[in-house]
């Protein structure tokens, strides 16, 4: 890397005598006099400039620079100057995932980190300015979980603009900042009682949603899109190939979360449940886009609509169908008249999938199968969230034990009471 000092204020001329004098510049006593300039690994020439009696400073900051693009640790200083919202937006532009999961991130980015840190540079973010917007964060949302969604996607751009070189380090890393603690607490099944109460409290032409959730596994919105012809009333099978979303307000039809197609056993009850609710609801031709609003449209007869043949919109169905059913069975309690009844995350139809998790693992079922059936990516995270539902080598000891002894107990018995073991 060539680079150089120049005073801004002396320049050398030639006197009468073609000797080499120094003289002072138009620009002598005005601004910052040196100006260190170097060529940069993209051709262009880059500088930066320092005060008077700063001469030492300048070639110190060309030394190290001239060291950063040896070591291959060299930052463009034009590149920090882009702020956080505008390298951010470039970002969120680029990403691949679905298109459901963009509009997400992008509401999250926009309503929670552009206002506090969109208008700052990149290069002049320091942990404390990350600690304060984690401050602010914890004071607009309580939500644990959400916050530190929020965070990982903040964290995210940062990491990129260290990959493409706008910055050295992402502050969100530093020792002293702290990401959001994840939600506390195992996930607690819901007992089949309350399963069926809050069945029992759905208007009929929902109830069968259920059974569904509980039986099978499925989540919300692959109930809300579940066709009838994927349905295996003869085979006993589910095909789960289909979910209603919405995105950017506007309902369509997608591929399961993570696109992760299964299929999934249906158990007679299940099915017997799914055909009388068919018979006394039959199923609707639904048409939307597929996976984006202006992408081909689709029609599905579905299984679940609405009173109006319409298919269901989650946020009208949580507050109108499904947070009623939770008062009803006494799982939240009454609100007080105007009131909306409080909010439970863990009380939503997800809770369902935890009830059939649960029921399977008591039943033996093994992780990689029951990950299958949920639709998961990684058995290791369903093993992560239901390792505490798994019944217990001392558990299993018991239970085998007890048996032995509990075999020549009956055999010896008598009409007149219980004898001890022989």
């Amino acid at each position: 890397m060539a680079g150089h000092i120049q005073d801004r204020w002396y320049k050398t001329e030639l006197d009468a005598n073609d000797k080499a004098v120094r003289v002072k510049t138009e620009r002598f006593g005005i601004g910052l006099r040196y100006r260190a300039r170097y060529i940069g690994p993209d051709g262009t020439e880059k500088s930066k400039s320092f005060p008077d009696r700063q001469k030492r400073a300048a070639e110190q900051w060309l030394v190290k620079t001239r060291a950063d693009m040896e070591r291959g640790e060299y930052i463009d200083p034009k590149a920090g100057r882009t702020t956080f919202q505008q390298y951010a937006e470039r970002w969120l532009a680029a990403q691949t995932s679905d298109i459901a999961t963009r509009s997400a991130v992008e509401s999250q980015v926009r309503l929670h980190a552009f206002p506090y840190i969109g208008a700052r540079p990149l290069a002049s973010f320091q942990p404390e300015h990350i600690r304060a917007w984690s401050r602010a964060l914890e004071d607009a949302l309580p939500a644990s979980s959400y916050r530190r969604i929020i965070f990982g996607n903040v964290s995210a751009v940062f990491t990129a603009a260290v990959d493409d070189r706008l910055i050295l380090k992402n502050p969100c890393r530093a020792e002293s900042v702290k990401a959001p603690k994840p939600a506390p607490g195992r996930v607690r099944p819901w007992a089949a009682a309350r399963v069926f109460a809050v069945r029992d409290q759905l208007p009929e032409r929902f109830q069968a949603m259920a059974d569904l959730g509980g039986g099978c596994g499925l989540r919300q919105g692959e109930i809300f899109g579940l066709p009838v012809d994927e349905v295996g009333f003869t085979t006993g099978w589910v095909h789960v190939g289909f979910q209603v979303k919405l995105v950017r307000g506007r309902l369509l039809f997608a591929p399961p979360k993570g696109g992760k197609l299964r299929d999934v056993p249906l158990p007679g009850e299940v099915a017997r449940v799914l055909k009388a609710h068919m018979k006394s609801c039959p199923p609707a031709e639904v048409t939307l886009p597929w996976i984006s609003p202006d992408g081909p449209l689709v029609t599905k007869s579905l299984i679940f609509t609405s009173t109006e043949a319409k298919p269901l919109r989650r946020s009208d169905f949580n507050r109108n169908v499904w947070k009623p059913a939770l008062v009803g069975a006494g799982v939240l309690p009454k609100p007080k008249p105007g009131q909306q009844p409080r909010s439970s995350r863990e009380d939503g139809m997800h809770a369902l999938r935890h009830f059939y998790a649960s029921v399977l693992l008591d039943a033996g079922e093994n992780i990689k199968a029951l990950s299958a059936y949920l639709g998961h990516s990684d058995p290791g995270f369903t093993l992560r969230t239901y390792t505490h539902l798994m019944p217990s080598s001392e558990g299993r000891t018991r239970k085998a034990v007890d048996a032995v002894y509990r075999a020549p107990r009956k055999a010896t018995r008598t009409p007149d009471g219980p004898q001890t073991a022989q």
